[in-house]
């Protein structure tokens, strides 16, 4: 990871822009697998790879805690959270709720300008499919979903969502064949483009529960 210059009186919001860096950092290699669960972080260590005090480590640390990316085996061991089965399950439980009725509102509420840009951001998920590198594929596919939300045009929704987002692109990277899950998708967005609200909130709620079973398969049951 590429190191990140020290605070300076010109940095944009001072000591938060650093910490946000550090965060994203963070999040980042954890979701990509360059951390794995039950890896150590130390202040110091970090700090010094990014070349930044341990004040906006320390607080990048905390917000990954609180993400659910970390976790605290005592005040001086933190390492990267191993989710357990109910951890899963619990985010699973959260997505089918709030994304099914953000499907819902998208067949609602979606302009025929945004329906063309939520099918570029489709195509884009078939190409980092195609391309069959798990990163890509997970970045495009939480795009796809995103704007999903922001064509609900609920900010409590896309808030609530905003904060699990992080956890899900980790579980995404983790399937092993993401072919159908893009499938699902054009048929999601066939329901969406029909206007048709109970379709596409038919068609979310199975994507979501096939994706709850790959996902639990592969950590738990393999």
């Amino acid at each position: 990871m590429t190191g990140i210059q020290a605070a300076t009186d010109t940095a944009p919001n001072g000591g938060g822009w650093l910490r946000d860096q550090v965060c994203e950092g963070l999040r980042d290699r954890i979701i990509t697998g360059r951390l794995r669960p039950g890896d150590r972080l130390v202040e110091r260590d970090v700090a010094e790879e990014f070349g930044v005090s341990r004040v906006p480590v320390r607080e990048a640390i905390r917000i990954l805690m609180g993400e659910g990316f970390l976790q605290a085996l005592s005040p001086r061991r933190i390492v990267v959270k191993e989710l357990s089965r109910q951890d899963v399950e619990n985010l699973f439980d959260m997505r089918e709720a709030l994304e099914v009725l953000a499907a819902r509102r998208a067949a609602e509420r979606r302009t025929t300008d945004q329906l063309g840009r939520l099918s570029v951001l489709l195509e884009e998920a078939r190409t980092a499919t195609a391309s069959g590198r798990p990163e890509r594929i997970s970045r495009a596919n939480t795009a796809f979903h995103h704007y999903i939300v922001e064509l609900s045009r609920n900010e409590l929704l896309a808030t609530t969502l905003e904060s699990l987002e992080g956890r899900l692109r980790w579980l995404f990277q983790q399937i092993d064949d993401p072919g159908p899950l893009w499938d699902e998708h054009r048929t999601l967005y066939e329901a969406i483009a029909a206007a048709d609200a109970n379709a596409a909130a038919e068609c979310s709620l199975l994507h979501v529960r096939h994706y709850r079973d790959v996902a639990v398969r592969l950590l738990f049951e393999d």
